[in-house]
């Protein structure tokens, strides 16, 4: 049923089957390093570029959800995906050979968010007993696209965050199992008019902001209803914003609220500046650290918000601001 403005609780809840977890080899020497499915040292993931390492780690994700839940790709309906080159060619090219009818996304870093809805959606709504959701991010292509190719070695100032090189997939359906997805919050596109392109928390972090107050206001919730507030990509320099922003609204998320770029790397060590971003960001730490979790009963109920920062070369290069969003999945443990 429709829940306020933009929220979704579902009658039939579907259920997230099982995920799969690959990463590069950074993200093996974090602070998560030991729960990752994968995890590859060689960051080309035997291909000959950053964007076929990318398309590979998208199909091994997708692999190893199916092959933990014993089903065949033949058996999944549709396949949500999407990733942050142009034209979303990591996805395309990675997915080709499963031969699973497929929607193309972008959510730049929400990403896993919108396919998990939309997958949620398709499943809730007998569209499909399987439905797959899958994102991923390269440092190495992300780079490329979005800033200055590695050659270049340039120097990153303190706001910028380090993209994951990781990709998560869901395997959603009425399956019945430990964590079902109770509803969405469909985020809006927020843009406070920033255009620095190297601190992306600042830009999401009023989308985080408006996507959480939203999911409250239409659920009639409070923050500590939820075990974890899970923010996708916002790091050190978003988190504090989001507080910040939130406080002046009257609500107070910071006992219960996590942010996978902080989580995924060791700040200090790992030199990762304002901490992790990127499509794989959220995805690899929900699969690998948050469902096991909320599946062991350790939390009972988890908002997860990964947030995008929507953002293009093209729009770059013209000197347009970088809008926000993000979209809220509520997890529950069963």
């Amino acid at each position: 049923m429709l829940k306020g403005k933009q929220s979704i609780l579902f009658d039939c809840a579907p259920y997230v089957i099982s995920s799969g977890s690959v990463v590069g080899k950074k993200e093996g020497e974090g602070p998560l390093g030991s729960l990752f499915d994968l995890i590859e040292e060689e960051n080309l993931f035997g291909q000959d570029t950053w964007e076929e390492a990318e398309s590979e780690m998208q199909k091994e994700a997708c692999l190893m959800a199916l092959g933990k839940a014993q089903v065949e790709p033949k058996e999944v309906r549709y396949l949500f995906g999407g990733d942050l080159l142009r034209q979303g060619i990591a996805t395309s090219m990675g997915l080709e050979e499963l031969h699973i009818p497929l929607f193309g996304l972008y959510g730049a870093c929400s990403t896993s968010g919108e396919a998990l809805a939309l997958a949620s959606m398709s499943v809730a709504a007998g569209y499909g007993e399987y439905v797959l959701a899958v994102t991923s991010s390269h440092f190495g292509s992300a780079e490329k696209e979005f800033r200055f190719p590695l050659a270049y070695a340039n120097q990153r100032p303190l706001s910028s965050q380090w993209t994951v090189t990781g990709s998560g997939a869901f395997l959603v359906g009425e399956e019945k199992s430990h964590v079902k997805v109770s509803g969405v919050t469909v985020g809006k596109i927020v843009d406070y008019g920033l255009k620095d392109s190297q601190n992306m928390g600042a830009c999401m972090a009023p989308a985080a902001c408006d996507t959480i107050l939203q999911n409250l206001k239409d659920f009639g919730s409070k923050p500590s209803d939820y075990d974890r507030i899970f923010t996708g990509d916002l790091g050190y320099v978003g988190q504090s914003i989001l507080f910040d922003l939130m406080d002046k609204e009257g609500v107070d998320i910071k006992d219960n609220h996590m942010d996978c770029g902080k989580i995924i790397f060791e700040q200090e060590t790992q030199h990762t500046n304002a901490g992790g971003s990127g499509c794989g960001c959220a995805a690899v730490t929900l699969s690998a650290y948050i469902l096991p979790k909320i599946q062991s009963g350790e939390w009972e109920k988890v908002l997860f918000v990964p947030t995008g920062a929507l953002m293009s070369t093209v729009s770059f290069n013209e000197g347009q601001s970088v809008p926000g969003i993000a979209h809220g999945i509520v997890l529950e443990h069963c």
